[in-house]
């Protein structure tokens, strides 16, 4: 049987953690251009010979979105017409996830139309990490193996210091991925239930759970506006002690974010995976950065020999 190389590449959005990928693979990042025109058109040139590899295309869709995803469907249909054996599209943070069903009359459905779009322009695969809604997963026809670095960041918070804290989820749609923190840490479950009166007005109305004497670590799948750091007054008035944690996958950060994380002294630390790059304007003593590129690392090897890659999931 044909063996098929193994290629990673990447686009713009974050060549560092294809590099760290890349590198624990053994294996040399793949040689591509990426030029933005004078009048922003985007092309993209795959500098090296693919025909008949095993392609990983690694690029997270973050700010600016629309960008990122026009270059990942440019480079997935080069590496078809370079007659590629098989494509990947790893996208830890997969764009337009908060928006995959109709709220109202007379809205796109956009997360469907991103996967269409994937899968339209010619890839086999689609990986991505703690996507908004695990329902997404059905708006594809091809495999889609869905991560989680629920297990990576649980690792940070095994520490002792951590036995008397409890796992607090921000609304109900994330207690399932509360509780597997809970489960993997062995600690108690919160949930806090809110009611959204708009996309940026959120109010807590009541806390479930026993929070008296605890340390409170707030999970999250993404963290924008920073809605999430405003609810701390709801956990103290309910008996939480020390200093608050936040666990979130996804730093996407917006200044809002920013303001609220530095300002707020009862934060001791922001724990996020490097799924989208923190540009050094946005770090602060308060962030700590947690690599997903071994978990990633291993997935693709898995997937690049054929091996089963069910016990490295963790759905959320």
């Amino acid at each position: 049987m044909r063996e098929h190389p193994l290629k990673i590449f990447t686009g713009t959005s974050h060549p560092e953690l294809a590099m760290e990928i890349a590198s624990l693979l053994n294996t040399p990042l793949g040689r591509s251009t990426t030029t933005k025109f004078p009048d922003s058109e985007t092309h993209v040139t795959i500098d090296e010979a693919v025909r008949g590899a095993n392609v990983f295309i690694i690029q997270p869709c973050h700010t600016p979105v629309n960008e990122h995803i026009v270059e990942l469907l440019l480079y997935l249909d080069a590496f078809r017409r370079a007659s590629v054996h098989e494509v990947t599209a790893v996208i830890p943070y997969f764009p337009y996830s908060r928006q995959e069903r109709m709220s109202r009359g007379r809205e796109a459905i956009s997360a469907k139309v991103i996967a269409s779009l994937i899968e339209h322009l010619g890839a086999d695969r689609v990986i991505y990490m703690d996507i908004h809604n695990q329902a997404i997963q059905g708006f594809f026809n091809i495999p889609v193996d869905p991560l989680s670095a629920v297990k990576v960041i649980s690792e940070y918070f095994s520490n002792q210091i951590f036995q008397n804290a409890a796992i607090v989820s921000p609304d109900v749609g994330r207690a399932s991925m509360a509780g597997k923190y809970a489960e993997l840490l062995n600690l108690p479950l919160v949930v806090m239930h809110k009611r959204r009166s708009g996309f940026r007005n959120v109010k807590t109305t009541h806390v479930v759970g026993d929070i008296q004497g605890r340390r409170p670590i707030i999970i999250d799948d993404m963290i924008a506006s920073g809605s999430i750091l405003t609810q701390l007054d709801e956990l103290y008035q309910g008996g939480a002690v020390g200093k608050a944690y936040f666990a979130i996958t996804h730093p996407i950060l917006l200044p809002a974010a920013l303001k609220l994380l530095n300002e707020d002294e009862r934060i001791e630390k922001l724990v996020v995976t490097n799924t989208i790059p923190i540009p050094p304007e946005k770090m602060s003593d308060k962030i700590k950065v947690i690599s997903v590129g071994p978990l990633l690392a291993d997935i693709i090897n898995r997937i690049h020999k054929e091996v089963s890659i069910s016990e490295r999931l963790v759905l959320s």
